[in-house]
């Protein structure tokens, strides 16, 4: 039987929940690896005793994105469903969401952790938005990205596609701290600044800085899924460029 993919625990006295993407080298972010997140944070957002949430991944890069297969006609609406409940969750979730990032952060995995609070990344970590390669684009990052590091940062990624390192995505605001070790940094953020702290007072404290965000976010996001699932993939071009990815071949486009 596989492994779930992905691990989930509590330790520090039961106060972190920490979440693992657990199907390395590529943690790919699935319907199967939506779920089993989008179970762990349902699990847990009723627990009074956490004070923070700790998402890593196994192996030497966080994730590679999401499926490409499933962005396919025929999936590709409840797959993007998911992903945006997910989104949405970790929005509204009450305690502090810390991120870990090794290697390469892209596509749908950079999307999830743009959700969180504070990322913590390695400095020869990569993050990017390459879907308007395949001639698609992110939805929820077109709606997180500008939140979190101004429109024309944000619009530079999801038009070029292009990747960044660590040094950059901390000059843009993306990244909160490049560390050799990133999940030791976080954890060492979560026992000096979280742990402390009054669990009830936390959550207070980050219902009163999200909660225009969580709504604004959804409220877009809605919008935006809407332009995805009627608009763009009823172009030629969407469907040829994810298909012409899966086949290993060139894309041919018609620019409609």
């Amino acid at each position: 039987m596989s492994e779930a993919p992905c691990k989930v625990w509590l330790e520090r006295e039961n106060k972190l929940l920490r979440l693992r993407l657990n199907r390395p080298k590529a943690n790919i972010v699935d319907a199967a690896m939506i779920a089993a997140l989008q179970e762990a944070f349902n699990q847990y957002a009723g627990n009074t005793a956490l004070r923070g949430v700790l998402l890593d991944a196994e192996g030497p890069h966080f994730s590679f994105g999401a499926s490409v297969e499933e962005h396919l006609p025929g999936s590709f609406a409840a797959m993007l469903r998911a992903l945006h409940l997910l989104v949405e969750s970790m929005l509204d979730f009450p305690v502090p969401i810390l991120v870990a990032i090794r290697g390469q952060c892209l596509g749908g995995g950079l999307e999830v952790v743009c959700a969180a609070s504070q990322l913590f990344a390695s400095p020869d970590a990569a993050m990017g938005q390459p879907e308007i390669q395949l001639a698609v684009f992110a939805p929820a990052a077109s709606c997180l990205l500008p939140e979190r590091i101004g429109r024309g940062q944000a619009e530079d990624l999801l038009f070029s596609g292009r990747s960044i390192k660590a040094e950059e995505a901390l000059s843009m605001g993306l990244i909160n701290a490049i560390a050799e070790n990133p999940e030791n940094a976080a954890l060492d953020y979560f026992d000096k600044h979280l742990a402390p702290r009054s669990a009830s007072s936390l959550r207070f404290a980050v219902q009163a800085v999200r909660g225009d965000l969580s709504s604004g976010i959804k409220a877009r996001l809605a919008e935006v899924e809407a332009l995805y699932t009627e608009g763009l993939m009823s172009t030629h071009d969407a469907v040829e460029g994810l298909t012409a990815f899966i086949e290993k071949r060139p894309a041919s486009w018609e620019d409609k």
